[in-house]
């Protein structure tokens, strides 16, 4: 591993505030450049790198303020590392990595690699001058910021229908991504415990094998193979594998580790249950959390979610009225299962829905030779909708499963 002075970091979310960025297609710059932010935030904390982030609430930051955040923790010096985040606009497609023309291409080459080892195309990574002069940069970003090593990593196009989908479903992958090109690049061991992708798969790293990821997951390793259409052992690092099995309705529950800045309204939040269910499962009396606790968060039996609720994933387009109305309840009933202050909601967001009842549902048990299209097309329904339905993580389908239909 390549050798460095040690480096801090300085996470820019880009934009924010009446400062929205570039919207469309259910995403609004400002919010994911913030997610991304605290995600990777997070991660660098746990890798014991040195971090800060210059925005972390939904607010305005001048361009001239902006500088002045990032230069005020640790300098305008060469062992500053600037990663600004952005979501591109334009009609292109994949990621691009944009670095200041006083630094190598080294860093945003080894964030180029990480994206694509993650599964994210990128498009490029370059220095782009400013038209009147072109011995400065055409970004204040690179420009105004000293000595640092500063790059602004734009993870897709939002006005791309396909990038849009990618990043809704994967935005944390790509962070995770550039977390890992930091660590390698400032010299601190790599690790990652947990899984990618809404906790569905798991990113190969160096030294891991199929009877070692399988153990890890409590599978059999001919169960890894048949789960991601495998027909050898062999494996890649950055390779992605679905290590949950979706289609499985056993009392294995699932349980999540505690880490800094958890809350559980948080926790309860991403795993579309309530605080009080969250309490109930784990026999709690107070809100107060450990650091490294482990939480029951996914109850045992089919569709892992407790007996009175299913859990629904927000689309674009959908509003609490839309919701309650398809699945015969009230606004007021979600709000108050959820623990909702407002009507707002944002893409992704699970939301705890009343249960039909067993008569009130129709489903369809898979065949041999059966696929999504096929299934879609006999029942007068899409392949979008059964993957939304069923919140299946690939198209991929298995004997004996049980779908959901609308």
């Amino acid at each position: 591993m390549e050798l460095r002075a040690p480096k801090k970091v300085v996470i820019d979310s880009g934009h924010g505030g009446a400062d929205p960025g570039s919207s469309g297609n259910g995403i609004v710059e400002k919010d994911y450049t913030l997610k991304i932010s605290e995600y990777i935030h997070e991660r660098l904390d746990q890798l014991g790198v040195e971090n800060t982030m210059v925005r972390t609430t939904d607010e305005t930051i001048e361009p001239n303020e902006r500088v002045k955040k990032i230069v005020a923790p640790y300098g305008s010096g060469s062992d500053v590392l600037v990663v600004s985040n952005h979501i591109n606009a334009g009609g292109g497609e994949g990621a691009e990595i944009i670095y200041a023309l006083r630094n190598s291409d080294a860093f945003s080459k080894r964030i180029s690699n990480e994206l694509e080892n993650g599964g994210r195309d990128v498009r490029k990574y370059y220095q782009r001058r400013y038209p009147s002069d072109s011995s400065k940069d055409y970004y204040f970003i690179h420009r105004n910021t000293g000595n640092t090593e500063a790059v602004i990593v734009e993870y897709g196009f939002l006005d791309n229908a396909k990038d849009a989908e990618l990043l809704k479903k994967y935005w944390k992958d790509y962070a995770e991504a550039v977390v890992k090109a930091i660590a390698n690049y400032v010299g601190v061991p790599y690790t990652f415990t947990g899984t990618m992708a809404n906790e569905n798969y798991y990113i190969v790293q160096k030294g891991d094998s199929l009877w070692s990821i399988a153990n890890k997951y409590g599978l059999t390793v001919d169960k890894l193979k048949d789960m991601n259409n495998l027909s050898s052992n062999m494996l890649s690092v950055g390779q992605k594998l679905l290590i949950k099995d979706t289609s499985s309705s056993g009392d294995i529950g699932v349980y999540y580790t505690v880490v800094a800045g958890d809350t559980l309204y948080g926790i309860a939040n991403k795993y579309g249950i309530s605080v009080d269910e969250l309490k109930k499962m784990n026999n709690l009396k107070s809100n107060n959390l450990t650091i490294n606790q482990k939480l029951l968060v996914s109850g045992t039996g089919e569709n892992n979610n407790t007996g009175e609720y299913d859990t629904y994933i927000v689309k674009s387009g959908d509003s609490l009225w839309s919701i309650a109305s398809k699945y015969n309840t009230t606004v007021d009933k979600l709000k108050d299962i959820n623990n909702l202050s407002s009507n707002l909601l944002s893409i992704g967001q699970k939301l705890l829905i009343p249960r039909l009842s067993t008569e009130s549902k129709k489903t369809y048990t898979v065949k041999s030779g059966d696929t999504l299209y096929k299934i879609a097309q006999n029942n007068d329904t899409t392949v979008t909708e059964l993957i939304n339905l069923n919140n299946l993580p690939t198209s991929n389908l298995s004997i004996g499963q049980v779908l959901q239909l609308p």
